[in-house]
Parts: C-alpha cells; structure tokens; sequence
C-alpha cells in the first residue's frame, strides 16, 4: 500500500510518502517539508499566534494535495509537543479540521517515546539486547529503555532544542552565564530520571535519533548523508563535550557554515548540545549510535502492524 504521514513536529512539517505492507521495510517514494518552528509562533499566553495558525493551515492543505497527486491509500496526521502544550493546541485543530478535513492526532509525550523506541528497536534488531534511547526535538527530549519493542520505560521532557533556545538564550552567541544557567536547569530535569531509566538494567547499545543528534554526530566527524543511510555513524561522549564547548561559543552563522549544520537549526543546535552532553554524561554513555530512523518512522511501522498481512488479504 501506499501511505502517507503528515508529520507536525515543533521546527519542521514533513509529509512522507512510503510504500510498504506488513512486515515490510517501508520504502520512501516521496518527501515535502517546510521548517515552519511553530515554537516561534507562540506569544506571550503560550498560544500559536493566528500567522502560525494559517501556515501551518496552509502546509496541510498542500501537504493533502500532493498526497492525492502521489496516490497515497491511507494518511495518518499527527502534532507533537508544539501543538500539544499551546494553550490554544485544540482550537488550532479544530480550525485545521474545519479548513482540511483532516484529523490530526496529538501525541503525548509518553507516546513519541514509545513510538520512537520502536523505530529503533526495528532498525537494529533483536541483537542489540537492552536499548537505550535518547531524541531531542525542537519541544521535547524523549528518553526510553528497554529489551523489546514495548520499552520498559518513556520519559518526555520539555528540554527541546528549540523551545530553550527561545526560553533561555537573550543573544547570539549566547552570554556565558546564560549557558551556565542552561547547562544547570537541563542537568537538574535529567538527572531526575536517571534512576527510573536504569533500574530496569544497563542498556548494551544506546542510540541517539533526531536531526539535532545527527548534526552533532555530523560536527564530530561521522560520515555525510551522501554516503546513505546504512553508513555507520556514532558520536563519542569525549568528541560531544569538547564541541559543547566551542558551539555555545559561536554565534549562528558560525555554526551554519559547520559540516552538516542546516541554517534553519544553527541558532538552536548549542542548546541541543547541552542536553546531548548532559544526557550521555548522566546517563555515563561513552558512545552512541546515530539511528535514521525515528518518531514518524514509528508511526507507520505501528500503523502497518494493523494491517493484514498479504498472506491474510483475500482476494479481490
């Protein structure tokens, strides 16, 4: 079949188009996206400002138009932390369903941890044994652990990349005592959870999704996206902390011209780096590894397990 995920994280709306069946590797056959960071929309009442509002109206109408001109069967919409903690998240909705027709499920914290760790449980298989895992978004840090494809523990956090750039940050590059402050609060939320994450047992492979960590691994020397997906790619806990330093250091345009970096994520990529250093630290992760995939890959491989396999299809 062909199914398309509309996707509305807090930095980008992506609309991704597989094909795949049950028990298949979905395959990609299309892919929009917008880096809309619709963190920057919310004012003052933690409400998404009407601007916002119409474009992220108007990228789901678009979004559902080139689904139907790829030929998409199925189409699952779902928000994430942006939407979900806006004051204004189900009027937002509400209004989209009205302009689009289309619901749009919002994602619980707990949810995209879940979904995210089995992601990472399918890219790496069984062999892995205890997987710890780790993504930070623009809204959100999602940490989860576990031995099968059900973790035994999902933690979501609101230390997004984003969203402490926004709350924390004053100045580009930002002042030294503001990093400070930063890297406090951030290891302060974690530590919290440490406990509650290892009790379970010590983790054989900890993996890192999301494109903050890519960038990171990026900055550090792991291999470019032109070298494909299946590249192995990993980011060393000594490597992370030595450009902790010197990215909280540069301003955006600075960290724009690093290997890997996108313009759009420059200016929150040193907060990123707070929390990637204060997770692997706490967590005493000397290394992880970079998966590909992540919460919108776990939403269709949750949403293909529903199906009927072709052995169970009858006939037409």
């Amino acid at each position: 079949m062909r199914l398309g995920v509309l996707d509305i994280g807090s930095n980008t709306v992506h609309l991704l188009v597989v094909d795949a069946h049950r028990g298949a590797r979905p395959i990609p056959a299309y892919s929009h996206k917008e880096e809309l960071r619709l963190t920057e929309y919310l004012d003052a009442r933690n409400e998404l400002s009407a601007e916002g509002i119409e474009r992220l109206g108007a990228f789901v109408e678009e979004a559902l138009r080139l689904a139907e001109d790829k030929g998409v069967e199925d189409f699952l919409a779902f928000a994430t932390s942006a939407v979900r903690e806006s004051a204004n998240g189900e009027q937002v909705l509400s209004r989209i369903d009205e302009r689009c027709g289309v619901d749009i499920d919002v994602l619980s914290g707990r949810d995209e941890a879940r979904l995210t760790f089995l992601a990472v449980r399918r890219w790496f298989g069984w062999s892995a044994g205890r997987l710890l895992a780790f993504d930070i978004g623009g809204g959100s840090l999602e940490i989860a652990a576990g031995v099968d494809e059900e973790p035994d523990v999902a933690v979501s956090l609101p230390l997004g990349a984003g969203r402490l750039t926004r709350d924390w940050f004053t100045a580009d590059p930002p002042p030294p005592d503001e990093v400070r402050a930063l890297r406090r609060h951030v290891r302060a939320e974690i530590a919290r959870t440490v406990r509650d994450v290892v009790r379970h047992g010590d983790s054989t492979c900890a993996v890192a999704t999301s494109k903050t960590f890519k960038q990171l691994a990026r900055v550090a020397g792991a291999a470019p996206s032109s070298e494909g997906v299946y590249a192995s790619r990993s980011l060393s806990r000594q490597d992370l902390a030595d450009w902790t330093g010197k990215l909280t250091t540069m301003d955006a345009a600075t960290r724009a011209a690093l290997p890997g970096v996108s313009p759009g994520r420059a200016a929150q990529l040193a907060a990123g780096a707070l929390v990637a250093d204060a997770a692997m630290d706490l967590f005493e992760v000397e290394r992880l590894e970079i998966c590909p995939w992540a919460l919108r890959e776990g939403v269709i491989l949750r949403r293909l397990d529903q199906l009927p396999s072709r052995r169970e299809t009858p006939p037409a």
